[in-house]
Protein backbone atom coordinates (compact mmCIF):
# COMPACT_ATOMS: atom_id res chain seq x y z
CA UNK A 1 0.00 0.00 0.00
CA UNK A 2 1.37 3.40 -1.05
CA UNK A 3 2.36 5.78 1.75
CA UNK A 4 3.03 9.54 1.31
CA UNK A 5 6.55 10.78 2.08
CA UNK A 6 7.19 11.76 5.68
CA UNK A 7 7.30 15.52 5.02
CA UNK A 8 3.87 15.38 3.37
CA UNK A 9 2.41 13.41 6.28
CA UNK A 10 3.75 15.99 8.71
CA UNK A 11 2.53 19.12 6.92
CA UNK A 12 -0.78 17.70 5.69
CA UNK A 13 -2.14 14.62 7.51
CA UNK A 14 -1.36 15.82 11.03
CA UNK A 15 -2.93 19.30 10.70
CA UNK A 16 -5.97 17.80 8.91
CA UNK A 17 -6.58 15.43 11.84
CA UNK A 18 -6.33 18.26 14.38
CA UNK A 19 -8.69 20.49 12.36
CA UNK A 20 -11.15 17.64 11.83
CA UNK A 21 -11.13 16.84 15.56
CA UNK A 22 -11.93 20.47 16.40
CA UNK A 23 -14.83 20.52 13.93
CA UNK A 24 -16.28 17.19 15.06
CA UNK A 25 -15.97 17.89 18.79
CA UNK A 26 -17.51 21.35 18.41
CA UNK A 27 -20.61 19.69 16.94
CA UNK A 28 -20.59 16.81 19.45
CA UNK A 29 -24.15 17.37 20.80
CA UNK A 30 -25.58 17.16 17.27
CA UNK A 31 -23.70 13.92 16.49
CA UNK A 32 -24.78 12.33 19.78
CA UNK A 33 -28.43 13.25 19.24
CA UNK A 34 -28.39 11.77 15.72
CA UNK A 35 -26.68 8.58 16.90
CA UNK A 36 -29.06 8.21 19.85
CA UNK A 37 -32.04 8.64 17.51
CA UNK A 38 -30.69 5.96 15.17
CA UNK A 39 -29.82 3.48 17.94
CA UNK A 40 -33.37 2.02 18.40
CA UNK A 41 -33.47 1.27 14.66
CA UNK A 42 -30.28 -0.83 14.70
CA UNK A 43 -29.93 -4.23 16.41
CA UNK A 44 -27.57 -4.22 19.37
CA UNK A 45 -27.76 -2.10 22.49
CA UNK A 46 -26.94 1.53 21.49
CA UNK A 47 -24.64 0.28 18.73
CA UNK A 48 -24.53 3.50 16.61
CA UNK A 49 -23.99 5.61 19.72
CA UNK A 50 -21.13 3.42 20.93
CA UNK A 51 -19.45 3.39 17.52
CA UNK A 52 -19.77 7.16 17.13
CA UNK A 53 -18.47 7.79 20.63
CA UNK A 54 -15.38 5.61 20.13
CA UNK A 55 -14.71 7.16 16.71
CA UNK A 56 -14.87 10.68 18.18
CA UNK A 57 -12.76 9.66 21.16
CA UNK A 58 -10.11 8.18 18.89
CA UNK A 59 -10.07 11.24 16.65
CA UNK A 60 -9.74 13.57 19.65
CA UNK A 61 -7.12 11.23 21.14
CA UNK A 62 -5.07 11.37 17.94
CA UNK A 63 -5.30 15.16 17.72
CA UNK A 64 -4.41 15.68 21.40
CA UNK A 65 -1.43 13.34 21.06
CA UNK A 66 -0.20 15.33 18.05
CA UNK A 67 -0.41 18.58 20.00
CA UNK A 68 1.47 17.05 22.94
CA UNK A 69 4.11 15.65 20.60
CA UNK A 70 4.51 19.04 18.97
CA UNK A 71 5.07 20.56 22.42
CA UNK A 72 7.72 17.93 23.16
CA UNK A 73 9.37 18.68 19.83
CA UNK A 74 9.62 22.37 20.77
CA UNK A 75 10.87 21.52 24.27
CA UNK A 76 13.59 19.29 22.80
CA UNK A 77 15.04 22.25 20.92
CA UNK A 78 12.85 21.87 17.83
CA UNK A 79 13.82 18.22 17.60
CA UNK A 80 17.52 18.70 18.40
CA UNK A 81 17.44 16.50 21.55
CA UNK A 82 14.37 14.38 20.84
CA UNK A 83 16.49 11.18 20.84
CA UNK A 84 18.27 11.99 24.09
CA UNK A 85 17.53 9.63 27.04
CA UNK A 86 15.49 12.31 28.80
CA UNK A 87 13.16 12.94 25.87
CA UNK A 88 12.98 9.28 24.92
CA UNK A 89 11.69 8.59 28.43
CA UNK A 90 9.24 11.49 28.12
CA UNK A 91 7.84 9.93 24.96
CA UNK A 92 7.37 6.56 26.70
CA UNK A 93 5.58 8.27 29.59
CA UNK A 94 3.33 10.07 27.11
CA UNK A 95 2.63 6.74 25.40
CA UNK A 96 1.55 5.26 28.72
CA UNK A 97 -0.81 8.16 29.50
CA UNK A 98 -2.53 8.05 26.14
CA UNK A 99 -2.87 4.26 26.11
CA UNK A 100 -4.32 4.32 29.62
CA UNK A 101 -6.97 6.82 28.54
CA UNK A 102 -7.79 4.92 25.34
CA UNK A 103 -8.28 1.62 27.15
CA UNK A 104 -10.29 3.23 29.92
CA UNK A 105 -12.69 4.48 27.26
CA UNK A 106 -12.73 1.15 25.39
CA UNK A 107 -13.49 -0.79 28.56
CA UNK A 108 -16.26 1.62 29.53
CA UNK A 109 -17.85 2.04 26.10
CA UNK A 110 -17.42 -1.43 24.62
CA UNK A 111 -17.56 -3.39 27.89
CA UNK A 112 -14.15 -4.98 27.45
CA UNK A 113 -12.14 -6.75 30.13
CA UNK A 114 -8.51 -7.76 29.75
CA UNK A 115 -6.86 -10.55 31.72
CA UNK A 116 -3.17 -11.44 31.69
CA UNK A 117 -2.17 -14.98 32.70
CA UNK A 118 1.10 -16.89 32.73
CA UNK A 119 4.66 -15.71 33.27
CA UNK A 120 4.72 -12.02 32.42
CA UNK A 121 7.79 -9.76 31.96
CA UNK A 122 7.76 -8.76 35.65
CA UNK A 123 7.98 -12.27 37.03
CA UNK A 124 9.98 -13.92 34.22
CA UNK A 125 13.39 -12.22 34.16
CA UNK A 126 13.17 -8.97 36.15
CA UNK A 127 15.96 -6.60 35.26
CA UNK A 128 16.67 -8.37 31.96
CA UNK A 129 15.63 -7.50 28.39
CA UNK A 130 12.89 -9.57 26.78
CA UNK A 131 12.03 -10.53 23.21
CA UNK A 132 8.23 -10.61 23.00
CA UNK A 133 6.83 -12.80 20.20
CA UNK A 134 3.09 -12.34 19.82
CA UNK A 135 0.35 -13.98 17.81
CA UNK A 136 -1.38 -11.45 15.52
CA UNK A 137 -5.15 -11.74 15.01
CA UNK A 138 -7.77 -9.04 14.73
CA UNK A 139 -7.57 -5.27 15.30
CA UNK A 140 -6.44 -4.10 18.70
CA UNK A 141 -4.07 -6.82 19.86
CA UNK A 142 -0.99 -4.68 19.20
CA UNK A 143 -2.45 -1.81 21.25
CA UNK A 144 -3.37 -4.16 24.10
CA UNK A 145 0.09 -5.72 24.23
CA UNK A 146 1.93 -2.38 24.16
CA UNK A 147 -0.49 -1.00 26.79
CA UNK A 148 0.37 -3.95 29.05
CA UNK A 149 4.13 -3.65 28.51
CA UNK A 150 4.23 0.11 29.12
CA UNK A 151 1.65 0.58 31.88
CA UNK A 152 1.59 -2.74 33.74
CA UNK A 153 5.18 -3.94 33.42
CA UNK A 154 7.01 -0.60 33.02
CA UNK A 155 8.86 -1.77 29.92
CA UNK A 156 10.09 0.37 27.03
CA UNK A 157 9.06 -1.52 23.90
CA UNK A 158 10.88 -1.55 20.59
CA UNK A 159 8.37 -2.65 17.99
CA UNK A 160 8.56 -4.11 14.49
CA UNK A 161 5.40 -3.08 12.66
CA UNK A 162 4.04 -2.45 9.18
CA UNK A 163 4.73 0.88 7.50
CA UNK A 164 1.03 1.37 6.64
CA UNK A 165 0.33 2.15 10.32
CA UNK A 166 2.00 5.49 9.61
CA UNK A 167 -1.26 6.62 8.01
CA UNK A 168 -2.28 7.35 11.61
CA UNK A 169 -0.53 10.68 12.28
CA UNK A 170 -0.05 10.25 16.05
CA UNK A 171 1.27 6.70 15.68
CA UNK A 172 3.51 7.92 12.86
CA UNK A 173 5.09 10.78 14.82
CA UNK A 174 5.37 9.03 18.19
CA UNK A 175 6.77 5.69 17.06
CA UNK A 176 9.22 7.24 14.60
CA UNK A 177 10.75 9.20 17.50
CA UNK A 178 11.31 6.02 19.49
CA UNK A 179 13.50 3.02 18.58
CA UNK A 180 10.95 1.17 16.45
CA UNK A 181 11.04 -0.10 12.90
CA UNK A 182 8.35 0.38 10.29
CA UNK A 183 8.85 -2.18 7.57
CA UNK A 184 7.49 -2.76 4.09
CA UNK A 185 7.41 -6.54 3.60
CA UNK A 186 8.99 -7.66 0.36
CA UNK A 187 11.57 -4.95 -0.10
CA UNK A 188 14.27 -2.95 1.64
CA UNK A 189 13.19 0.03 3.67
CA UNK A 190 12.89 3.36 1.92
CA UNK A 191 13.92 6.17 4.30
CA UNK A 192 11.54 8.55 2.54
CA UNK A 193 8.47 6.73 3.80
CA UNK A 194 9.45 5.87 7.35
CA UNK A 195 11.69 3.81 9.58
CA UNK A 196 15.27 4.75 10.31
CA UNK A 197 16.82 6.97 7.67
CA UNK A 198 20.25 5.93 8.91
CA UNK A 199 19.78 2.45 7.43
CA UNK A 200 19.12 2.88 3.70
CA UNK A 201 19.17 -0.33 1.71
CA UNK A 202 19.15 -2.74 4.64
CA UNK A 203 17.13 -5.91 4.23
CA UNK A 204 14.17 -6.44 6.55
CA UNK A 205 16.08 -9.06 8.52
CA UNK A 206 19.04 -6.70 8.94
CA UNK A 207 16.76 -3.91 10.12
CA UNK A 208 15.15 -6.16 12.72
CA UNK A 209 18.51 -7.39 13.94
CA UNK A 210 19.82 -3.83 14.19
CA UNK A 211 16.80 -2.78 16.23
CA UNK A 212 17.46 -5.57 18.77
CA UNK A 213 21.06 -4.46 19.41
CA UNK A 214 21.76 -2.84 22.78
CA UNK A 215 18.58 -3.80 24.66
CA UNK A 216 18.82 -2.78 28.31
CA UNK A 217 17.17 -4.03 31.49
CA UNK A 218 13.72 -2.46 30.94
CA UNK A 219 13.46 -2.97 27.17
CA UNK A 220 11.01 -5.30 25.44
CA UNK A 221 11.59 -6.09 21.77
CA UNK A 222 8.17 -6.79 20.22
CA UNK A 223 7.72 -8.71 16.98
CA UNK A 224 4.76 -10.45 15.35
CA UNK A 225 6.39 -13.39 13.53
CA UNK A 226 3.33 -14.11 11.36
CA UNK A 227 3.88 -10.80 9.53
CA UNK A 228 0.20 -9.80 9.55
CA UNK A 229 -3.21 -10.38 11.07
CA UNK A 230 -4.52 -13.93 10.87
CA UNK A 231 -7.26 -14.63 8.33
CA UNK A 232 -8.16 -18.02 6.82
CA UNK A 233 -7.13 -16.75 3.37
CA UNK A 234 -3.74 -15.54 4.60
CA UNK A 235 -3.18 -18.88 6.31
CA UNK A 236 -3.67 -20.70 3.00
CA UNK A 237 -1.42 -18.27 1.14
CA UNK A 238 1.32 -18.68 3.74
CA UNK A 239 1.21 -22.46 3.33
CA UNK A 240 1.32 -22.12 -0.46
CA UNK A 241 4.38 -19.84 -0.23
CA UNK A 242 6.21 -22.41 1.87
CA UNK A 243 5.50 -25.10 -0.71
CA UNK A 244 6.55 -22.82 -3.57
CA UNK A 245 9.91 -22.36 -1.83
CA UNK A 246 10.35 -26.11 -1.43
CA UNK A 247 9.80 -26.06 2.35
CA UNK A 248 7.43 -29.03 2.46
CA UNK A 249 8.13 -29.95 6.09
CA UNK A 250 7.29 -26.43 7.28
CA UNK A 251 4.18 -26.37 5.05
CA UNK A 252 2.92 -29.61 6.60
CA UNK A 253 3.48 -28.19 10.08
CA UNK A 254 1.68 -24.97 9.12
CA UNK A 255 -1.30 -26.99 7.81
CA UNK A 256 -1.68 -28.60 11.23
CA UNK A 257 -2.15 -25.16 12.84
CA UNK A 258 -5.68 -23.82 12.34
CA UNK A 259 -5.71 -20.54 14.27
CA UNK A 260 -2.31 -19.01 13.45
CA UNK A 261 -0.24 -18.21 10.39
CA UNK A 262 3.05 -19.98 9.78
CA UNK A 263 5.70 -17.92 11.63
CA UNK A 264 8.37 -16.26 9.51
CA UNK A 265 11.63 -17.07 11.29
CA UNK A 266 14.01 -14.56 9.66
CA UNK A 267 13.30 -11.60 11.94
CA UNK A 268 13.13 -13.77 15.06
CA UNK A 269 16.50 -15.35 14.28
CA UNK A 270 18.06 -11.92 13.70
CA UNK A 271 16.71 -10.64 17.03
CA UNK A 272 17.96 -13.72 18.89
CA UNK A 273 21.44 -13.26 17.39
CA UNK A 274 21.48 -9.54 18.24
CA UNK A 275 20.30 -9.99 21.85
CA UNK A 276 21.83 -13.27 23.12
CA UNK A 277 21.25 -12.37 26.79
CA UNK A 278 17.54 -11.64 26.39
CA UNK A 279 14.79 -13.99 27.44
CA UNK A 280 11.85 -14.75 25.17
CA UNK A 281 8.17 -14.33 26.01
CA UNK A 282 5.56 -15.90 23.74
CA UNK A 283 2.12 -14.30 23.79
CA UNK A 284 -1.21 -15.75 22.71
CA UNK A 285 -4.65 -14.19 23.09
CA UNK A 286 -8.32 -14.91 22.61
CA UNK A 287 -11.29 -12.59 22.37
CA UNK A 288 -10.33 -10.85 19.14
CA UNK A 289 -10.56 -13.88 16.84
CA UNK A 290 -13.94 -13.09 15.34
CA UNK A 291 -13.14 -9.44 14.68
CA UNK A 292 -11.03 -9.61 11.54
CA UNK A 293 -12.75 -6.87 9.51
CA UNK A 294 -14.66 -3.64 10.14
CA UNK A 295 -17.89 -5.55 9.47
CA UNK A 296 -16.91 -8.10 12.12
CA UNK A 297 -16.30 -5.36 14.69
CA UNK A 298 -19.69 -3.79 13.89
CA UNK A 299 -21.43 -7.16 14.26
CA UNK A 300 -19.81 -7.85 17.63
CA UNK A 301 -20.82 -4.52 19.23
CA UNK A 302 -21.48 -4.08 22.09
CA UNK A 303 -18.66 -6.51 22.66
CA UNK A 304 -19.00 -7.69 26.26
CA UNK A 305 -15.66 -9.37 25.59
CA UNK A 306 -13.12 -10.88 27.93
CA UNK A 307 -9.74 -10.74 26.23
CA UNK A 308 -7.24 -13.18 27.70
CA UNK A 309 -3.52 -12.82 26.98
CA UNK A 310 -1.36 -15.83 27.85
CA UNK A 311 2.37 -15.39 28.49
CA UNK A 312 5.03 -18.11 28.40
CA UNK A 313 8.59 -17.27 29.39
CA UNK A 314 11.72 -18.95 28.04
CA UNK A 315 15.06 -18.06 29.70
CA UNK A 316 18.03 -17.47 27.38
CA UNK A 317 19.76 -20.70 28.40
CA UNK A 318 16.80 -22.74 27.09
CA UNK A 319 16.88 -21.18 23.60
CA UNK A 320 18.48 -23.51 21.00
CA UNK A 321 21.76 -22.38 19.48
CA UNK A 322 21.59 -23.68 15.90
CA UNK A 323 19.63 -22.01 13.11
CA UNK A 324 17.50 -25.03 12.15
CA UNK A 325 16.98 -25.92 15.81
CA UNK A 326 15.69 -22.40 16.43
CA UNK A 327 13.31 -22.62 13.46
CA UNK A 328 11.94 -25.93 14.74
CA UNK A 329 11.69 -24.46 18.25
CA UNK A 330 9.71 -21.48 16.92
CA UNK A 331 7.31 -23.79 15.08
CA UNK A 332 6.94 -25.92 18.21
CA UNK A 333 5.93 -22.85 20.19
CA UNK A 334 3.54 -21.69 17.48
CA UNK A 335 1.87 -25.10 17.57
CA UNK A 336 1.51 -24.71 21.34
CA UNK A 337 -0.06 -21.27 20.84
CA UNK A 338 -2.43 -22.72 18.24
CA UNK A 339 -3.50 -25.47 20.64
CA UNK A 340 -4.06 -22.97 23.46
CA UNK A 341 -6.20 -20.77 21.20
CA UNK A 342 -8.20 -23.81 20.07
CA UNK A 343 -9.04 -24.64 23.69
CA UNK A 344 -9.81 -21.11 24.90
CA UNK A 345 -11.26 -19.19 21.96
CA UNK A 346 -14.88 -20.29 22.50
CA UNK A 347 -14.84 -19.21 26.15
CA UNK A 348 -13.73 -15.64 25.35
Amino acid sequence: MWLPPRWLRRVFLGPVVVLLAVLVVSALPVWLILAAAASPLVPGYLRPLRVLWMAIIYLAWDATALIALFALWIASGFGWKKRSPRFQRAHYVLTGWFLNFLFWQAQWTLRLTIEMVGTDPDSALPGRPQLVLCRHAGPGDSFILIHALVNWFDREPRIVLKQTLQWDPAVDVLLNRLPNRFIAPGRAQDPAIGGDSRQPGRTLTEQIGHLAVGLDSDDAFVIFPEGGNFTPRRRIRAIERLRARGLEKMAVRAEAMRHVLAPQPGGVLAALDAAPDAGVIFVAHTGLDRMLTVADVWRELPMDKKIVMRFWSVPPEEIPAGRQERIDWLYDWWKRIDEWVDIHRNSA
